[in-house]
């Protein structure tokens, strides 16, 4: 590649440049990173991808100064800024906006339940939340960040109110509202339905008209956004490839497998339940005083496999977290489970399903090692309750082994990546073999090694006649022999029965 001259344009020098020479980077005493030779200029825009475990998101905190290489013969991680060099990110740290999965956690871990000005409006001030009352200068310039991503409407809202994806557009426009010198996207689409990517699109292509240098760690292909210029490939902690961006994303691109089309042609058997595990009638959800879902009735029998699909903030999350007991139905509909009846402790449901959905990587403790996370699956907990005895172990083990993670069990989950972690809490999910899978966007932030791992598993649940419900942004990751479906749009619902055809789907939305 080509470096910019040392004194740089004028249109360059606002912002930063990063050179990293032989980097090493070691976690709980295993070599994560290993020899990391890479350079980012400014007007550069970066797609990094490769498999779990890589190490993606480990090196983006490493960018960002918020973890130290190994020291070493021969390593530098140096940032220049405004004609400085600086040999440590200290004097450039809060030039560095950073989006990712684990940051957005931090809201849920913490309740920090801001509306979504004060949320935006701390990028401002370059703080984790809001210390001061914004001024009327500070309102105009946050409502200029929202409407460049159209999401206006969601100022007066509470962060925890939103769903996963309206949250991470949130957490951009904080990213946005901070002037970063440097913007770090870890798995920036993740959870973004069509709407939601086409508004992130737009906005990666008009700050490519600025110098400023961003990085976009995905695993996905088809996330690779136009306005990309160069890609960077990493695996087991190595870069194996970096460059211009050509025809190496074209086969990236083209890489989208067929298998979509070929679930579509042969859904597999259709399968009648009788008993029911839930019945909703005229159910109504409200959080923070907004109506996530309303007057919703639908019967989820033994057998079962819903999809639930609809765009960010139409209420999928919502529905999950109302299955499984997390969220409570409004005064004038009902939830009946069952084996539920007054006085039964709602526990005893809970232990009968696994749960697989974006909180419970925040709920965690991060000191936690892999195979009490699983356990905790045992009891519906989170953390372990009490020691587990030795069959309880077997099956912990046993259930590490069929998402092919048991060489983990006795790690920290600090020590994981995010894809890691996300197959740990599948293993949490299948531990008691359950009668029920709640699966909310279950593959996001996952490579297509592990995606095609985990997706076995739930197919080989839906074929063994385990109920499952799934929301889902992706019509992909529909498992074979899917019986029922629920659309949702703004807590509304758009349809709710059994499976319709493609051409029928876009029919009734007048495609």
């Amino acid at each position: 590649m080509t470096s910019l001259p040392a004194n740089g344009s004028r249109r360059s020098a606002g912002f930063i440049s990063v050179d990293l020479q032989k980097v090493r980077l070691v976690l709980d005493g295993r070599p994560v990173l290993r020899g990391i030779d890479w350079r980012i200029r400014p007007g550069q825009r970066w797609v990094l991808m490769g498999p779990n475990g890589a190490g993606k998101t480990v090196l983006m905190k490493l960018l960002a100064g918020d973890i130290w290489p190994a020291i070493g013969r021969g390593s530098e991680r140096r940032y220049q800024y405004r004609g400085e060099t600086f040999e440590d990110p200290y004097g450039v740290k809060q030039e560095i906006a950073y989006v990712g999965a684990e940051r957005q956690d931090r809201y849920e871990h913490y309740e920090w339940n801001e509306r979504v000005e004060a949320v935006v409006g701390s990028g401002l001030y370059r703080s984790d939340v809001l210390l001061d009352r914004l001024t009327a200068r500070d309102r105009e310039r946050i409502g200029n960040v929202l409407r460049r991503l159209r999401i206006e409407p969601l100022a007066r809202r509470r962060f925890l109110t939103l769903s996963y994806g309206e949250r991470r557009l949130v957490l951009l426009a904080r990213a946005l509202a901070w002037a970063p010198k440097l913007l770090l996207l870890d798995e920036l689409f993740d959870g973004l339905g069509a709407v939601n990517r086409a508004r992130v699109q737009d906005c990666l292509r008009l700050l490519s008209r600025s110098g400023l240098a961003w990085v976009l760690a995905t695993h996905r292909g088809d996330d690779i956004p136009g306005s990309a210029t160069h890609l960077c490939l990493l695996e087991t902690g190595r870069i194996t490839a970096q460059g211009p961006l050509g025809a190496r994303a074209r086969r990236e691109r083209s890489g989208r497998t067929v298998a979509a089309a070929a679930r579509a042609a042969h859904p597999g058997p259709s399968r009648q339940g009788t008993e029911v595990l839930i019945t909703l009638r005229n159910a109504t959800v409200w959080r923070e005083g907004i109506a996530a879902l309303r007057k919703l009735s639908l019967q989820i029998r033994c057998g079962h496999c819903w999809v639930v699909h609809g765009a960010n903030g139409s209420g999928k999350s919502s529905f999950i977290q109302l299955l499984y007991g997390d969220l409570s139905v409004a005064s004038g509909g009902s939830i009946a489970r069952a084996g539920i009846e007054m006085g039964v402790p709602l526990e005893l449901f809970k232990r009968r399903v696994g749960l697989v959905a974006p909180e419970l990587q925040a709920l965690h403790p991060r000191y936690l090692r892999v195979d009490e996370v699983v356990a905790s699956g045992l009891h519906a907990s989170i953390g372990v309750k009490q020691r587990s005895a030795a069959r309880a172990r077997l099956r912990v083990m046993r259930a590490l082994r069929r998402v092919t993670a048991s060489a983990l069990a006795a790690r920290a989950i600090r020590a994981l990546s995010y894809g890691q972690l996300r197959r740990v809490l599948f293993a949490r999910a299948l531990v008691n073999e359950p009668d029920m899978l709640l699966l909310d966007e279950p593959y996001a932030g996952l490579d297509a090694r592990v995606r095609t791992i985990l997706r076995r598993l739930v197919q080989r649940a839906v074929n063994s006649g385990v109920t499952v419900v799934m929301a889902t942004h992706h019509r992909d990751e529909w498992p074979r022999g899917v019986t029922h479906e629920l659309e949702l749009a703004a807590s509304r619902v758009v349809y709710c029965g059994p499976l319709r055809s493609d051409k029928a789907r876009s029919e009734e939305r007048g495609e």
